[in-house]
């Protein structure tokens, strides 16, 4: 018996310390197919019996004025966390009573109580655990920067490569002879534009200059 016991007190799970006059809320799981979800179950606790993994405790509740009592085992797998919310002074183990009271009748004395110390917190699993980070040293740093100062030489001589290719590229239209003629025709034809502008500009100062000579005839034949 006493080997049972200490393998049980090895797979017990920490639970906060139940006693009769206890506000709880219960979060139980609910399977329904093949979901899973979380029911909470709040109550005065009436008693708790037994100990060790056949620990048991009963809760009570009023529900649209009926009254819903419920037994948990404590430590059943579908029992996923319990929490104390209040802690009231009673002087009886199983609280019977309050079954025949309504109202300020059934309501016990508040007892003050450290709601942190009392509740169990839930151990974190490894894997919840974040991974533990690496140390960062002057080495690997100094490696960093010598990468990325790499990849930037590297990034600038495709670019140098590229600018030389389109160079290339535009030399070799510049040289191909059709475009030479159509430049040297463009050429030409500004040349005749900037010709008929100079012998336009001729022939208005000669006129300019008969009109003028014509008015100075007319005056001496008038004199």
């Amino acid at each position: 018996m006493e080997a049972i016991e200490a393998i049980n007190q090895k797979t017990l799970k920490k639970v906060p310390d139940l006693k009769p006059g206890d506000t709880v809320r219960v979060h139980t799981k609910i399977i329904e197919g093949s979901k899973e979800r979380i029911q909470i179950f709040e109550g005065v606790v009436l008693r708790v019996k037994g100990g060790g993994v056949n620990q048991t405790f009963t809760v009570r509740k009023l529900s649209y004025g009926i009254g819903v009592e419920r037994t948990f085992l404590i430590q059943s797998p579908k029992v996923a966390k319990i929490e104390i919310k209040k802690r009231a002074n009673v002087r009886r183990a199983y609280l019977t009573y309050l079954r025949n009271l309504r109202g300020k009748a059934a309501k016990l004395k508040d007892q003050k109580f450290d709601i942190l110390a009392t509740n169990v917190v839930e151990e974190l699993k490894p894997e919840d655990l974040a991974p533990p980070t690496e140390e960062v040293t002057d080495a690997d740093i100094t490696e960093i920067v010598a990468e990325e100062a790499a990849e930037e030489v590297t990034t600038s001589d495709e670019v140098s490569t590229e600018d030389i290719a389109a160079a290339e590229n535009a030399e070799d239209t510049n040289n191909d002879p059709d475009d030479a003629a159509e430049t040297d025709h463009q050429i030409a034809q500004e040349e005749e534009v900037e010709a008929g502008i100079e012998k336009a500009e001729a022939d208005l100062e000669r006129g300019k200059d008969g009109e003028g000579a014509q008015a100075e005839k007319n005056v001496e034949d008038v004199a």
